[in-house]
């Protein structure tokens, strides 16, 4: 007998797809972490996507008919980057993730369709350090291991708590690798040391051998039950290698397999059925195959396969999700920078008409084997083997009670949920019946398989306040009144209004200003230049801007906030980090010179200031917030300031007036809402809980006055609104509603006219739009704006500015990286010749003011004018005439009325007659002229 064994997988082969095979259209992310970047179950794929922090997910089906028609979902998940993530083995649906701020979160996802949605959340944590990997248990249902600083925890979802601590670690644990059976877990660390840790007997390593001599990326990865472990790095001289391990004696590797000299780590993917290894770099253009002998302690390499672009990710698909018809063995996802390539690696045949049992042996199945409570108990129980025979394997799906659906996503057919799968769908594990937790054994009603409800998009979230979370906007539509801008359009306006080739600007603005403001004649931008330079653009002038530098007004100090005076569109007042506002006055039609010299120079404040605010009623009036935690109300006219407000113990982090000018609101990072009447009393009239994070927030009135909405952070960093009604402050907010997760601070423009609430942030690329409501549901969602790059700010114009004619509501300004466009919100209606008065009432007439300052400061109030938005030459679509139906076709009775014999003869002969045509009419030859009478002769 021949001492060497022929391979049944040594002719296994990839197959590189044509382009029109891609995913296209995506933007993957460039997040710096030991992960793969990409990852599969056998409904979904998650990768990196590009986002301002990192932290975005892009999410999409795995099956949708053609690659380059699938939607690709943006799931939010950290305020900063996403490290890692992975999908359970056994519910296709849960997602854990992790980040560098600290948290594991898991995510129920949902296919509605036409995108991706998460339906809820849960978050463990926070860690001590930025957690770097995670790794769902093999057979367990509910565990989970994640390595965050030096210390590798293992989680119990179920009940959201660590079962143990694994903290003999030296530096930041690199990679996790479960053991087949899920007994021992092994780690690679930044201290060049491989560890093996049994969870259930202690926290400390039951071995460890050092593993490769650089610090840099390293990897392990189990090799099924065996005791043989795989693992990746580099030497001393930055060669990649892989070796192999026997655990029983841990001490020196097997074998020792030198790749090449590159600077990206090795990705090691292991197929436990065939015992084939692929090894991609990040950053390579190679895949190399090898097949892995444990009895010989062997790599053999099968083959190498060049691809068309760089990787920066690649991840497996789960064997139940294969075509074993065709004889695929694997199938790889490689994420690229704007693609992701299915490369499928399989076995020749000569008959593809046959399951050939001996490439594809039972696999693993998709139920778990225990609970987590079960195994921590000591329970080794392994996961139920199926056939991929086609017909043969179970179709018996799973979902985890780690995270339980919520109702309505249970309930929900498998059909509609995910459209378009074809036949294909019925193949895929989880389209038959659901087993849920329950149904593993008796412990799993003691708690272990049960988790707490939750109600958010994105955060499980308190019982003490209400909320409407975006997972239930299509409950409240069909239970409340749905939103008459629901369908809003935001669209750029013609290039040729736009102001471009602007240079210079300046993006280190603090995050309490807006960036720049706008008035209905002109624009103030801050610039990047010394000097606290700031350009003023005339809206009347669009078009580009010169190559030569701007005429612009010399602020000396920093721009902190700057505001134009709502009276005068010629004054513009700027707050300056040197704690002085200045008051410039610009000249009718523009900057005709370098401006140094202001109008005013007011004093007061000791440190930076925050922001300025004009009054909304009253001239020569200006609020300002500062350092010092001091709020200033300033008179213009005398240029002293008249009120200083206390009561403030941290960072002020924004204010803004009543629409009646009454009382100035205030949010700050001692995570207090304040109202003051300024004119009564210095210190506040009311106190209430405000956001929970300190990141930053932003505060104005909504309603004509009687609710104030936040905007801010959670204690998570996602991004939150508040609704608080006015006198009631110290209950707290009445509701919240989660947004995502993003760095910068969501900036809220709030129209009274229609009492819609648009929400965006510095560096986003979407505007979020609600209509704000006195009643529950409080916002009620509309259609956002999408652009296709990231704006620096947004910021809006007077109503008066908008085109009723063509029913926008509002007109914004915003700011790119170079160039200044108007974005323009309509409403769609059918009758645009009528002037929709429904969306359009009187508007106010706030640029007139109703006080002078002294007034105001004597205690008296005020009231602005209306006036009416109709063009005199429409009528209001409440006049319009009514439209008398006209009925298309005749009534059914028409046709199924009962006609006698004597009328169907009538009608018959009619039709006959009709077709012979007049009987009076003359025959066509009487027309024809005939010959003379002498031509007969001849």
């Amino acid at each position: 007998m021949s001492r060497f064994r022929a391979s049944k997988y040594k002719n296994t082969a990839p197959r590189l797809p044509v382009r029109a095979d891609w995913i296209n259209g995506i933007r993957s992310g460039s997040a710096t972490s030991c992960g793969n970047h990409i990852k599969s179950s056998c409904a979904f794929i998650a990768f990196n996507a590009s986002s301002p922090g990192g932290g975005t997910l892009g999410i999409l089906p795995l099956e949708n008919g053609r690659q380059d028609k699938r939607h690709v979902s943006e799931l939010h998940c950290h305020a900063e980057v996403t490290t890692d993530f992975d999908f359970s083995p056994f519910d296709d649906a849960l997602l854990a993730t992790c980040s560098a701020d600290t948290t594991v979160k898991l995510w129920r996802l949902e296919d509605a369709g036409t995108e991706v949605t998460a339906a809820q959340s849960t978050v463990l944590g926070p860690e001590a350090a930025p957690v770097e990997c995670v790794l769902f248990h093999p057979s367990a249902d509910g565990v989970l291991a994640s390595g965050a600083g030096r210390v590798a925890t293992v989680w119990d979802l179920a009940q959201q708590k660590p079962l143990a601590a694994l903290g003999d670690h030296g530096d930041q644990v690199q990679s996790l690798t479960w053991k087949g059976d899920g007994c021992l877990l092994g780690s690679s660390c930044k201290d060049k040391m491989l560890r093996v840790f049994d969870p259930r007997a202690k926290s400390s390593a039951v071995q460890s051998v050092k593993g490769h001599e650089n610090i840099k990326d390293s990897r392990l990865l189990w090799l099924s039950a065996l005791d043989v472990v795989l693992s990746t790095g580099f030497s001393q001289m930055r060669e990649r290698q892989a070796r192999l391990w026997d655990v029983r004696k841990f001490t020196a590797p097997l074998s020792t397999l030198t790749i090449d000299t590159a600077q990206s780590s090795l990705i090691p993917l292991y197929d436990v059925d065939s015992g084939l290894l692929i090894l991609a770099g990040k950053g390579d253009n190679v895949l190399r195959c090898f097949e892995v002998s444990a009895t010989d302690a062997a790599l053999t390499q099968v083959g190498q396969c060049l691809t068309e672009v760089k990787s920066k990710g690649v991840a497996t698909v789960p064997k139940l999700a294969l075509d074993t018809m065709s004889c695929e063995v694997i199938r790889l996802l490689q994420l690229t920078e704007n693609s992701i390539v299915p490369i499928s690696y399989r076995v020749p045949r000569k008959s593809l008409q046959e399951f050939h049992a001996d490439l594809f042996p039972d696999t693993a199945g998709k139920v778990p084997a225990m609970s987590a409570l079960d195994w921590f108990n000591g329970s080794n129980k392994q996961v139920q083997r199926v056939s991929l025979a086609p017909g043969k394997g179970s179709k018996q799906g799973f979902t985890s009670g780690a995270l339980p659906p919520t109702l309505e996503t249970a309930t929900r057919p498998r059909s509609q949920a995910a459209k378009g799968g074809g036949e294909k769908e019925e193949e895929s594990w989880g389209a038959g019946d659901t087993v849920h937790s329950g149904q593993i054994s008796s412990s799993s009603s003691n708690g272990s398989l049960t988790s707490p409800s939750v109600t958010s998009l994105s955060s499980t979230k308190s019982s003490d306040s209400v909320t409407t979370p975006q997972s239930q906007k299509s409950l409240h539509n069909f239970l409340g009144t749905n939103s008459k801008f629901r369908h809003i359009q935001g669209m750029v306006s013609h290039r040729d209004t736009h102001i471009t080739n602007l240079k210079g600007l300046n993006l280190t603005t603090p995050g309490e200003s807006d960036g720049f403001c706008v008035n209905r004649e002109r624009a103030a931008v801050p610039l990047s230049v010394s000097g606290g330079q700031i350009a003023v653009l005339e809206l009347s002038k669009p078009g580009r801007l010169p190559d030569s530098s701007l005429l612009t007004i010399q602020n000396t100090a920093a721009v902190a906030d700057l505001c134009w005076d709502p009276f005068d569109c010629q004054r513009l007042a700027v707050a300056g980090e040197d704690a002085k506002i200045r008051i410039w006055r610009v000249p009718a039609g523009g900057l005709t010179d370098m401006l140094s010299n202001p109008e005013t120079i007011l004093l007061g404040h000791s440190e930076k200031i925050y922001s300025i605010r004009f009054h909304p009623l009253a001239s020569d009036i200006l609020a300002s917030s500062s350092y010092d935690m001091s709020v200033k109300i300033w008179n213009l006219s005398s240029g002293k300031d008249e009120i200083t407000l206390k009561g403030h113990t941290d960072q002020i982090f924004s204010l803004s007036w009543s629409p009646d000018g009454q009382h100035l609101a205030t949010v700050s990072k001692d995570g207090q809402v304040r109202v003051y009447d300024p004119r009564r009393s210095v210190d506040p009239l009311q106190e209430g809980p405000g956001p929970a994070g300190s990141r930053g927030a932003r505060i104005l009135w909504v309603r004509q006055g009687h609710y104030l909405l936040v905007s801010g952070f959670s204690s998570r960093s996602e991004r939150q609104i508040y609704l608080y009604k006015v006198g009631s402050l110290s209950l707290g907010p009445i509701a919240t509603s989660d947004l995502n997760l993003a760095p910068s601070i969501l900036i809220p423009f709030y129209d009274e006219d229609t009492n819609t609430l648009y929400l965006t942030g510095k560096g986003d690329t979407r505007v979020h739009v609600f209509e704000v409501q006195s009643e529950d549901p409080y916002f009620l969602q509309c259609s956002s704006y999408n652009s296709a790059n990231p704006h620096k700010g947004l910021c809006f114009l007077p109503k008066t500015e908008c085109n009723v004619r063509e029913v926008e509501i509002t007109r914004a300004l915003c700011l790119g990286s170079n160039s200044l466009e108007y974005v323009i919100f309509k409403v769609p209606r059918v009758k645009k010749d009528f002037f929709q008065d429904d969306i359009f009432p009187d508007t106010t007439i706030w640029w007139r003011p109703a006080l002078t300052a002294s007034a105001w400061l004597a205690g008296a109030n005020g009231q602005h004018q209306k006036m009416g938005l109709k063009p005199d030459n429409m009528t209001p679509v409440s006049a319009a005439p009514k439209e008398v139906p006209v009925r298309k076709y005749q009534p059914s009775s028409f046709y199924l009325e009962e006609k006698t014999d004597e009328e169907k003869k009538d009608e018959l002969l009619s039709a006959m007659v009709s077709k012979l045509g007049n009987l009076d009419d003359p025959l066509p030859q009487d027309s024809f002229q005939g010959v003379d009478e002498d031509e007969w002769d001849d």
